[in-house]
């Protein structure tokens, strides 16, 4: 059974969904029928909204006329009788060109919003915590509503009545239960979905890590870096913002949000000591210098779930943010020993032996592969999809540590030039191909044994044989589950 730790943390399931207030009678048009685009729909009926629907693909209109739209084409909709476009976050803004209802809202001087916005207002008494970075989000989000999730509803300190995690992660926020002034929201934010704010203001901030990612869609990395700095800039004065500092881009926002002393700025890191935040010794221990006197508050060794040194920035990140919440540090610590993992990210599906089988598809760039290839001494690694800009190039100081590669999908040409004849390799072509390519090469290896991984790290996307990373993930765990009952 796969880790699920990303299912809304309350203990009355029945609780019902936002409601979007100021809409009543009010023209609202959803463009994109997704998850997030489907319960935007619902909160914006029950507001009393009208609601006009598109989505490009047939299914996902059918869909939206399901939930209550008037599926209207772009071309047809009355754009000066609309109030408010409502945009998925998977809808481009600007680049590489607009999508057609955001060139015709703009043409039409309609105001464009998200569903995150739409949360913050029907919902602005809880309080908020969101989580967003280039890598490491969606096991800080979950984490950090594991930690939560444990105490909420008891009378620990900084314990909420009640909690929720989604967004980006698992559950549009739309779908998430109304909370209100005793709950909070864990939220992980893309930035896509944080170009779409202009009111949500999180009560403490996270920023894990910045790299060029998603640069199609912001035109050039600063515009990538300033969408997540959306985040912060939205925040009220002294909220909390908690931020990465072991790479120089987000080293800039800290210092910049430092300087501007609106808000609490902790810092945070896995990589060096951080003076008044919280970082991970070359020990692997936690240690909290919130208060100062650098205290270690736990060891992270021996922890699977938070296996290697980027997730000691996850565990850090997770730490501070719940301090910043009020929470204590042995609750905290209890939180982050007990925690189940995250599906698809570096996630032990079964083992040969001593050699573990990991699942770390949503490694989607070379940059979310590159924690993988250092968690372990030797690998046998699956790689390959639908390549991201540079490739693989930059994991070439871990190649040392690939005992075979075997690549999939439309980037095996690709990366096979790359590979050279620094890495053995061979062109497997499926999924499946590579893995029983992988189980062999194994069984030869003499030095299989700690320390050794069989992993299914793609650093790339996924579309050109799976639905989604989601989807590669579980076909690579049923796999090893149907060839391990076969051996048993």
């Amino acid at each position: 059974m796969s880790p699920n730790p990303i299912s809304t943390l309350i203990p009355d399931a029945t609780l019902p969904t936002p409601v979007v207030p100021g809409v009543a009678g009010r023209c609202v048009v959803v463009a994109g029928l997704a998850r997030s685009g489907l319960a935007t729909i619902r909160a914006l009926k029950a507001g009393g909204a009208r609601v006009i629907a598109w989505d490009d693909n047939q299914p996902a209109r059918t869909a939206g006329a399901e939930a209550g739209a008037e599926v209207l084409a772009p071309d047809a909709i009355d754009w000066k009788a609309v109030d408010l476009l409502v945009a998925a976050p998977g809808l481009p803004l600007h680049f590489p060109r607009p999508h057609e209802t955001v060139r015709r809202a703009r043409a039409a001087h309609v105001a464009i919003t998200g569903d995150v916005d739409l949360l913050f207002a029907a919902c602005g008494e809880a309080r908020y915590a969101a989580i967003t970075g280039t890598n490491g989000k969606s096991t800080t989000t979950a984490l950090l509503g594991h930690i939560i999730g444990r105490i909420a509803g008891t009378t620990a300190e900084g314990a909420p009545a009640r909690a929720a995690v989604g967004g980006n992660l698992g559950i549009a926020p739309l779908a998430l239960p109304a909370l209100g002034a005793a709950d909070l929201y864990v939220l992980e934010l893309s930035s896509y979905q944080l170009d779409l704010t202009s009111r949500f203001a999180a009560d403490v901030g996270v920023l894990l890590n910045l790299s060029p990612d998603h640069i199609d869609r912001h035109g050039d990395f600063a515009g990538y870096v300033a969408a997540k700095r959306r985040l912060f800039d939205q925040q009220p004065a002294g909220a909390t913002a908690v931020i990465g500092c072991d790479d120089g881009p987000s080293i800039e926002v800290f210092d910049a949000l430092a300087a501007e002393g609106r808000l609490r700025v902790i810092p945070i890191a896995a990589t060096r000591p951080v003076a008044g935040g919280v970082w991970v010794d070359e020990d692997f221990r936690l240690i909290d210098d919130l208060n100062g006197g650098a205290r270690p508050v736990m060891n992270l060794a021996g922890i699977d779930t938070l296996r290697g040194r980027h997730n000691g920035q996850n565990a850090a990140a997770a730490y501070a943010a719940a301090r910043a919440l009020g929470l204590a540090p042995d609750d905290i610590s209890a939180g982050i020993r007990s925690y189940p993992g995250l599906a698809h990210r570096l996630e032990t599906v079964g083992h040969i032996g001593p050699v573990a089988i990991v699942n770390d598809s949503k490694a989607t760039n070379a940059e979310a592969t590159r924690p993988a290839l250092d968690a372990f001494r030797r690998i046998y690694w699956i790689a390959g999809g639908v390549a991201k800009a540079g490739g693989i190039a930059s994991l070439r100081p871990w190649f040392d540590r690939v005992a075979h590669a075997y690549l999939i999908g439309e980037a095996a040409e690709g990366f096979s030039r790359t590979l050279g004849d620094e890495v053995r390799w061979t062109a497997s072509g499926t999924l499946e191909a590579a893995l029983d390519q992988a189980l062999a090469d194994i069984a030869a290896d003499a030095q299989a044994g700690e320390g050794t991984a069989l992993l299914l790290s793609p650093a790339c996307a996924s579309f050109d044989q799976f639905k989604s990373f989601e989807h590669r993930g579980d076909v690579f765990r049923a796999a090893v589950a149907a060839r391990l009952e076969g051996r048993s």
